[in-house]
């Protein structure tokens, strides 16, 4: 099984602050879709990983934001109301979708893309997920960019010779937990 790809939307695939006004790639009713390259569709599932929504916009996710991409509706984590930071881990510090994505996963490599990963949420995944796992920090100013894709592919590139690929667990371990995007 290919490792899968948890995405975040706002700051991640939608750019939000810094310089602006941002690039619009359409017009829509809801007024963030325009700022979502529709390019990063393509782009996104070229990287050989399975794409799930880990994102507040849940369902919405796929009512918009996959037919925007050109993609199939895909799986969305739902988010359990009680995302409360196990004792013992800085608190506020680890961010609230961290354990549910490393629940999630279940093993299987994955990639997280978002905007609001910090060392943390790295330093957990180390020690709770017994697979390879990339959590990539997206500057929120400008959202997914040339930067962030080449290293989810040396990732996956390096994660692959491990030999994971056709494995659900039990993987390598590849230790790409340090690779960041712009702070």
């Amino acid at each position: 099984m290919p490792p899968l790809l948890f995405l975040d939307v706002d700051g991640t695939l939608i750019p939000f602050g810094g310089p602006g006004p941002h690039r619009e790639y359409g017009t829509s009713s809801h007024p963030l879709l325009p700022r979502l390259d529709p390019a990063l569709g393509p782009r996104l599932l070229a990287l050989g990983c399975t794409p799930v929504w880990a994102t507040t916009w849940l369902h919405e996710a796929n009512e918009l934001l996959s037919p925007w991409l050109g993609w199939p509706p895909l799986d969305v984590v739902d988010w359990p109301e009680d995302t409360e930071v196990p004792a013992g881990w800085c608190g506020a510090a680890l961010h609230w979708k961290t354990r549910v994505l490393v629940e999630r996963a279940a093993g299987r490599p994955f990639v997280w893309l978002d905007d609001e990963i910090g060392d943390v949420d790295r330093a957990w995944v180390r020690a709770h997920h017994p697979g390879p796992a990339l959590l990539r920090r997206i500057d929120h100013r400008y959202g997914v960019g040339e930067q962030d894709f080449a290293a989810v592919r040396a990732w996956v590139a390096e994660a692959d010779q491990g030999g994971w690929r056709g494995r659900a667990s039990g993987a390598q371990r590849v230790d790409g937990l340090h690779a960041r995007g712009p702070e």
